[in-house]
């Protein structure tokens, strides 16, 4: 009998194991990522000065330029995180600069899901990279979309998050379900209370071959000043910190966990 017990402990225990394991992990360091996009003025930079958890922390920072017209990404990238179909988990902490001008209501977005479908079939407006899911902050509200299906002639819904403290550490987990038509679903978590489920719909765009790998991104890409052409308000200088980012097959995976 004892024999037999060992036997299948160690049958069990590799089970064990890969269902603990997350897909990606990152405890706030500039490394271990596939990339970094910083465009401009913009910054991406490893701190120990300010982090959620010990010991280090992401600091990312955008600059307006009146006399710019590109776009204004400081980001943190990791590669193929899903295709159509799958279904997965991903969550990472951040801090607004405690100064953060919450009064004016251009978008900053701190978190999306982008892939380069310039040679997709289907991409008859030839645009490059395609984003679907985006979350952003505007004024002191956190909102996510979900955009799907045509990526010419795409549906885009955006749904309300929760109320975001300058100077404050909150977390996010974000459950999604990658489905180009209505089979799609959305479920966040913010400061580890359920603040959103969205069942029925599109979250991503159409690719029958699933082929095309979207790249989870996190930081700041300050899309309000590039799409209204202007800066509002007189903050020209935006930050912000990102820590413990986790991408998996469970909540435990994603979820930054209390500070």
């Amino acid at each position: 009998m004892y024999t037999s017990k060992i036997t299948a402990l160690a049958l069990l225990a590799p089970l064990v194991l890969v269902s603990a394991a997350p897909t990606f992990k990152n405890d706030g360091t500039v490394d271990g990522w596939d990339g970094t996009n910083h465009e401009h003025k913009g910054t991406v930079s490893q701190v120990s000065d300010q982090t959620y958890k010990p010991d280090t922390a992401i600091k990312v920072v955008q600059t307006y330029d009146s006399s710019y017209t590109g776009r204004y990404h400081s980001e943190v990238f990791k590669k193929d995180v899903y295709k159509v179909g799958d279904e997965g988990y991903y969550g990472f902490a951040f801090r607004l600069d405690p100064d953060w001008d919450t009064a004016h209501g251009q978008t900053y977005n701190i978190a999306q899901f982008i892939s380069d479908l310039t040679d997709h079939p289907d991409n008859t407006c030839k645009d490059t990279f395609i984003p679907s899911m985006m979350l952003w902050v505007e004024k002191d509200k956190l909102s996510i979309r979900s955009k799907g299906g045509d990526m010419c002639d795409s549906t885009l819904k955006k749904f309300d998050v929760g109320t975001v403290k300058p100077g404050t550490w909150h977390r996010v987990v974000l459950q999604a379900k990658w489905e180009s038509d209505s089979s799609g679903y959305y479920k966040v978590w913010f400061d580890g209370k359920v603040a959103l489920e969205q069942s029925n719909i599109l979250t991503t765009y159409k690719d029958t071959q699933k082929k095309y790998g979207f790249q989870f991104r996190a930081g700041l890409y300050a899309n309000g000043w590039h799409d209204d052409k202007k800066l509002e308000g007189s903050q020209g200088t935006r930050q912000l910190w990102i820590d413990e980012v986790g991408i998996g097959n469970s909540y435990e995976d994603a979820d930054p966990g209390e500070k």
